[in-house]
């Protein structure tokens, strides 16, 4: 059955671009979020969006408007039950997504895909809060969603072929770039990418080296467009702090361990950008 109508949990950063881009590529998207106020500033960041879009010449006024009309907010789980494809992209907690995975399980034909933009969490372990393993996938879409061009295509143990290929046709039609990826902790980005950042925080941590310093050699003795810490503030520490946990708790293997100074800032309440400040302050 052609994927049509896409459904969106959560209407935060991530859903709000995952929308976005779907309604773009001619999609009818149902974004669902649990209360009006989440949905109203998921909506914001979609009209910006659109709007800088149009600013760079990459859709006109009419697609952005016909692109608008497209998404449809609700505060209701029995609307997105309906769509062909469901994306979850609720906070990285995997008792919060099991639990909605369950009751959308209910409330869904037989037929229906579930898909979750989970970032490191286990994709078969959520599919097990299913009858529909076989329907089940990961969808790992980047930040910025509108700009990144990489989606990691998680199978898990017993995602089927067919939902496999869905998978893939669907990252195609929205434009994006996917590689298929196989169910271990972290994936391959955040198994790579996490360890960087938390060791760049041991760096910190030790007195290697400044902060400054620490960014300056990834940016310019590696060519990374962001260094690690300042990386992690976009991110956000308490993110980094949950995948880590994820990769310590999902091999057993002390090399994962969260440095002490990351888990003592995400005490703190020093989040990165989202809370102003992290290794950096944001005005």
């Amino acid at each position: 059955m052609p994927i049509q109508k896409i459904g969106v949990l959560g209407a935060g950063q991530m859903g709000a671009g995952i929308a976005q881009v779907a309604a773009v590529a001619g999609f009818e998207v149902v974004l669902r979020d649990v209360e009006d106020r989440f949905l109203v500033k998921g909506l914001a960041a979609i009209d910006q969006g659109l709007a800088k879009s149009v600013e760079k010449g990459k859709v006109s006024e009419d697609a952005r408007r016909t692109a608008r009309g497209r998404i449809r907010p609700t505060t209701r789980l029995d609307d997105v039950a309906h769509a062909d494809l469901v994306i979850e992209a609720v906070p990285e907690d995997a008792a919060l997504k099991k639990q909605v995975f369950a009751e959308l399980d209910k409330k869904s034909a037989g037929h229906v895909i579930f898909a979750t933009n989970t970032s490191a969490i286990s994709i078969t372990e959520l599919a097990g809060a299913t009858s529909r393993a076989d329907r089940f996938i990961g969808l790992h879409f980047f930040n910025p969603v509108p700009v990144m061009k990489l989606v990691e295509v998680v199978r898990g143990l017993n995602t089927s072929d067919a939902t496999l290929k869905a998978g893939l046709e669907l990252c195609d039609r929205l434009g994006k770039t996917p590689v298929e990826v196989h169910d271990f902790p972290g994936f391959v980005s955040n198994r790579v990418l996490m360890p960087m950042i938390n060791e760049a925080v041991f760096a910190l941590q030790e007195g290697v080296a400044s902060k400054e310093g620490i960014d300056a050699v990834m940016k310019l003795g590696m060519n990374h467009p962001m260094g690690p810490l300042e990386l992690a503030d976009f991110i956000g520490l308490d993110t980094c702090l949950q995948i880590m946990e994820v990769l310590y708790h999902g091999f057993r293997d002390s090399k994962y361990r969260a440095a002490p100074l990351l888990r003592k800032m995400v005490s703190a309440g020093l989040l990165g950008r989202k809370a102003g400040r992290g290794f950096y302050e944001y005005t």
